[in-house]
């Protein structure tokens, strides 16, 4: 999945957009003329009208130029100040909505690819126009900035937490002199990003290779994702070996990149006076330094957990000595006939499955499938994968999906869906400035959904075949989006210390650093998995890694929500309502304290613990279902 980017009234983010990128790529599949898709002129009545508000917001983004230099003189020219960005900023993020959400119904057409263009140069102008407010608002001080607040209600009301984040920030702001370096070296600093997407999705060679059935398969990323779960054991092999041996040819390559991403990292937190990396990616959410600590290490406690799921896939496959790495991606079970989940049954048993959240809730996603908010169905030239943009404050979310009427579709509705009614929740509560989450909110409001759905599906399955099925993919969920994400974090803070340490980092170093893991987490030595060397380049694989300490949020927001489904579903409205007041609280607090005031510390290990407790207990009914049989 990609970020979440924040919709902060004054920092010239234009949208939230919270994507799947795991649904199969559906390519020129053809579009249902049944299925309704979403309505955009609730944003924009035409492209013309778009245009017409873009040069309005254009205009009014080039006015900003005459504020600098006033944010002292006054309480009130201060939230006059304040009150014109963020206006810029609200019809932006609604104007970049409509181009992205054009764009994507179907990304041939290049004049709505050029709306897009548009959005986001209108984005560039509105962080030029608006670099000094950061500056100048930490050389007022708090002392002045309180006096302000104390006597304009509103700057409390609307930009408190705007202030308190910026104010927070000055040991870490530069001069404007070298804010201005350090925003100029971005485009540099993003080359390896770059780099990587254009070797490892475009010109690193793709292995070929016949099946035992005779199927000749080029191993693409894409490829690769579909013929990894093939249920021929020597065919998973053989595209393991054919894949992976052609990234090992790359090894050196693709680790010159991803250090040259970690050095970047570290420069970036030099400068700016982060004691490391992990410091100054966890600086903007406030989260505590040792959250990422205690992730690592309940995850290192909850192994054993991990290695009974190991015996278990073992057992289930008919695997006699350890399983090989290439044994990770079969599906355990698999149902005579595959039950089929279209987009109307799938919103009748999301609406089903969530009725523990209450009548406010259900009526919201009731109203959302009413309207016309989303685009469900394939077709030729629409954007692969899933998301919600909910950028536009001032109208409703979006959601653009590909459904494919499998249990995973269904899945996936429920959780963009989760992502709507948090955005709806929050923009209901909150003023814009205030109504953009963090990421690690965002997901426990997703997952939540997710959980309780596979809870329901398993109580209302019509066969103990069906049942065994959604149980397995309970688990596959947690295994993951926890332990798999968990080792990736662990191996983005090993490379990182690598550099902190001034050791070198290669591709060679790298792989021995995620072998060291793949051997530890899969139980190598307790005889549950054999690794081999040559698929510890898996880490070229994950493009998240340019992205520093980005996978680590999934695994918390994992653990949040199976500390709320577990207690909305035992203790009822109490926990219930706790749930809800976090996701109406949007971005009004940093999300650690949101997530206190829910009843859950992410410092601690009781989170990681509900977890660790709920993969247990569906292994526990595998276990009880195979004995009856």
């Amino acid at each position: 999945m990609k970020t979440i980017a924040a919709r902060l009234g004054l920092a010239g983010t234009l949208a939230i957009l919270l994507c799947l990128n795991s649904l199969p790529d559906v390519g020129e599949a053809a579009e249902s003329a049944a299925e309704p898709v979403w309505d955009l002129s609730d944003l924009y009545p035409s492209t013309v009208a778009w245009t017409e508000a873009y040069q309005r917001t254009q205009a009014a983004a080039h006015a900003l130029g005459t504020y600098p230099g006033t944010l002292g003189r006054d309480p009130k020219a201060l939230y006059t100040a304040l009150d014109a960005i963020s206006a810029v900023n609200r019809e932006s993020a609604r104007l970049a909505a409509y181009a992205s959400l054009k764009g994507d119904e179907d990304v041939r057409i290049g004049a709505n690819q050029q709306l897009r263009q548009q959005a986001d140069a209108l984005e560039t102008l509105i962080n030029e126009q608006t670099a000094w407010v950061a500056p100048e608002i930490i050389a007022l001080g708090p002392d002045k900035i309180k006096k302000f607040q104390q006597a304009e209600p509103r700057l409390v009301s609307r930009f408190d937490y705007f202030l308190d984040n910026t104010l927070r920030g000055a040991p870490h702001t530069l001069g404007l002199e070298s804010e201005g370096v350090l925003a100029a070296a971005g485009d540099v600093l993003s080359q390896p990003a770059s780099l990587h997407g254009v070797l490892a999705d475009g010109e690193l060679p793709s292995a070929t290779v016949t099946l035992s059935d005779g199927t000749s398969v080029q191993l693409t990323a894409p490829m690769f994702e579909k013929y990894r779960v093939l249920h021929n054991r020597a065919d998973r092999k053989l595209v393991f070996d054919a894949y992976w041996g052609a990234h090992k040819q790359f090894e050196g390559t693709l680790g010159q990149m991803l250090a040259t991403q970690v050095l970047g990292d570290e420069f970036t937190a030099k400068v700016r006076k982060f004691p490391s990396a992990l410091a100054a990616a966890q600086f903007p959410d406030n989260i505590p330094a040792g959250v990422y600590h205690t992730l690592i290490d309940q995850v290192h406690a909850s192994l054993p957990t991990l290695h009974r799921y190991l015996k278990l896939r073992r057992r289930l496959l008919g695997i006699d000595g350890p399983l090989g790495y290439y044994d990770s991606f079969v599906p355990m079970f698999k149902p005579a006939v595959e039950p089929s989940f279209p987009v109307e049954e799938s919103e009748r048993l999301t609406i089903a499955a969530l009725q523990p959240l209450g009548d406010e809730y259900v009526g919201l996603l009731r109203k959302g499938f009413a309207g016309r908010w989303m685009n469900a169905p394939p077709a030729p030239g629409k954007r692969s994968g899933g998301y919600m943009d909910g950028a536009a404050y001032d109208v409703h979310p979006y959601l653009l999906l590909n459904h494919t009427d499998e249990y995973r579709s269904l899945s996936t509705l429920a959780h963009e869906w989760g992502h709507a009614v948090h955005t709806l929740l929050a923009d209901g509560a909150q003023p814009f400035e205030k109504s953009s989450y963090s990421i690690f909110v965002a997901e426990t409001a997703a997952i939540n959904n997710e959980m309780l759905l596979n809870d329901y599906m398993v109580a209302h399955a019509k066969s103990r075949d069906e049942k065994l099925f959604y149980l397995g993919e309970g688990l596959e969920t947690i295994r993951f989006t926890y332990f798999r994400q968990v080792l990736f974090a662990e191996f983005e803070l090993a490379i990182h210390e690598e550099i902190e340490q001034g050791n070198s980092l290669s591709g060679e170093r790298m792989s021995q650093i995620y072998c060291g893991l793949l051997r530890s987490y899969y139980g190598e030595a307790e005889g549950l998995m054999t690794i081999d060397p040559n698929y510890c380049v898996e880490w070229s694989f994950v493009p998240h890694f340019f992205t520093p300490f980005y996978v680590y949020q999934y695994a918390i927001s994992m653990a949040g929500a199976a500390y709320f489904s577990d207690t909305i579903t035992h203790l009822g409205v109490p926990a219930r309502e706790r749930f809800l007041t976090l996701l109406r609280a949007g971005g009004s607090d940093y999300p650690y304290e949101l997530y206190k005031r829910a009843g859950v510390d992410i410092a601690t290990a009781a989170p990681y613990q509900a977890l660790t407790a709920r993969m247990n207990r569906l292994m526990d009914q595998i276990e009880a279902l195979e004995k009856h049989n």
